[in-house]
């Protein structure tokens, strides 16, 4: 069931910071075997886990590879999105669209929680 005011439905996308995009990627679809979804600029790559993305993103600074985002899924981005900063939320990244898969266009935002992690709003349109 959906949240009433920000339509959250679950968890969308988990995301890690990785130092090597191209091993990283290899990792995950040749040792781990997850179906490789597609790639976005700048270093982003995509992999399927159940209902679940996994996102890599490159440019990890040393130590940093263990960090993460988890993107919810929401059904508007642009009213959760208001929703959250207009209770408070420190706005990172206002919703944008960032690739087209399979005729959908995958939009991303993000928002800082108190303690200054980022945490990630996604919708599929």
């Amino acid at each position: 069931m959906a949240d009433q005011t920000t339509g959250i439905t679950g968890l969308a996308q988990v995301a890690l910071s990785v130092k090597d995009i191209e091993k990283a990627t290899a990792f995950y679809r040749d040792v781990l075997g997850l179906p490789f979804l597609f790639s976005a600029p700048p270093g982003l790559a995509f992999f399927q886990v159940g209902p679940t993305r996994l996102m890599l993103s490159a440019g990890a600074d040393e130590g940093a590879g263990s960090h993460g985002i988890l993107y919810y899924a929401v059904m508007d981005i642009q009213a959760a999105f208001a929703a959250v900063t207009g209770r408070g939320a420190v706005a990172k990244e206002p919703p944008r669209m960032i690739a087209k898969v399979a005729g959908r266009e995958v939009w991303l935002a993000a928002i800082e929680d108190p303690d200054g992690h980022t945490v990630g709003l996604m919708s599929e349109v």
